[in-house]
């Protein structure tokens, strides 16, 4: 049973965002912070990565954990009420993801999915991100 009236929910879910949510907008001023330069949105690539990096044919998604089901999260609950209608809005969000990301692949892109509770560790985060650009750090840079 659902702890909120229908009118409620609805307008909760009427504030819900497609794009720059609160942890898309994070992770590009991480991204900003580490020297990247980037695009949004580019509606020609499959998905519409949140974040595109052309001239390192690199994209990024931000994933909230409730919409795209982060494995083994918390913050990836599911409604009591209406457990149809969620369960097959959340198996949708989930396979039209894995589409994505396999045309993403065959167009030879590379892409990182940063889920939203990643961004409790921003430090965490911002090492992951400098791996997968190849980022060097610039302390060690600096050393050298």
């Amino acid at each position: 049973m659902d702890r909120i009236t229908p009118e409620e929910r609805s307008a909760l879910m009427s504030q819900v965002r497609g794009s720059h949510t609160g942890p898309e907008i994070a992770v590009r001023r991480l991204l900003h912070g580490l020297g990247l330069r980037f695009r949004l949105h580019r509606r020609d690539l499959p998905g519409r990565p949140d974040i595109v990096l052309p001239g390192r044919r690199a994209v990024v998604f931000v994933h909230g954990c409730f919409w795209h089901r982060h494995p083994n999260c918390k913050r990836a609950t599911t409604p009591a009420s209406n457990h149809a209608y969620w369960s097959k809005k959340f198996r949708r969000n989930v396979e039209r993801d894995a589409e994505a990301k396999l045309a993403l692949r065959r167009l030879k892109w590379r892409m990182l999915v940063v889920w939203e509770c990643e961004l409790k560790n921003p430090e965490k985060l911002r090492r992951r991100l400098r791996r997968f650009f190849q980022i060097q750090n610039s302390l060690t840079t600096a050393a050298r």
